[in-house]
């Protein structure tokens, strides 16, 4: 769900972030999910705080820093990464990042991540798989892979390119669960990645 505080329709672009900065930031810890700011306004994303969207998360941070040298982190969690000049503040589910760039205040600068990783979230696989898709070139972060528990696909994008509607990424590498994957410098197994239940079957 994308919403706009009243407050924010008014005044210039940085007026307006700072305003919707604002106001997710008074949301933290007040209402379920996870708030982000693009160019269209406020994303609430209603996702399961547990389950398989949560245990992906275990899995691939796991399998990515046992990879990794001891510097890099796949760090999950706060803060956001935020471009001002473009209007967006986004919270990925991991971020792979030199410790050394995570000593800073406030949000971080996305274009010190080596990647942005998502778990495609049930109640809103637009936002993983067409607004971030849109809104990491727009911010400089060269890596975004995605991972779709839904289907037990994903894709990892690279290659920042301009085009008429902005940054844009050039190169788009599909998998299938059970396949490896090569995030930046690293290649990580993908077999056993949890899956969401279809629709309305429950567990006993």
């Amino acid at each position: 769900m994308t919403i706009a505080p009243d407050n924010a329709r008014q005044g210039g672009a940085s007026h307006r972030f700072r305003v919707m900065r604002d106001f997710v930031q008074s949301m933290d810890d007040t209402l379920p999910g996870k708030f982000e700011v693009t160019k269209e306004g406020i994303v609430h994303d209603m996702m399961a705080p547990v389950g398989p969207h949560e245990l992906t998360t275990v899995h691939l941070r796991r399998r990515l820093e046992k990879t990794m040298p001891e510097e890099i982190v796949a760090h999950t969690g706060e803060p956001d990464v935020e471009d001002a000049s473009a209007g967006i503040m986004r919270r990925p589910d991991m971020m792979v990042i030199a410790m050394a760039d995570m000593d800073v205040p406030g949000s971080f600068d996305p274009r010190t991540l080596i990647a942005a990783i998502e778990v495609v979230s049930r109640s809103n696989p637009d936002n993983d798989w067409v607004a971030k898709m849109r809104d990491y070139p727009l911010i400089g972060i060269p890596v975004y892979a995605v991972f779709d528990p839904r289907t037990g696909t994903g894709a990892v994008l690279t290659d920042i390119h301009a085009t008429p509607d902005g940054p844009r990424y050039a190169t788009r590498k599909d998998f299938l669960y059970g396949e490896d994957v090569t995030i930046a410098d690293w290649t990580i197994s993908t077999e056993n990645l949890p899956r969401y239940e279809p629709e309305g079957e429950q567990t006993s």
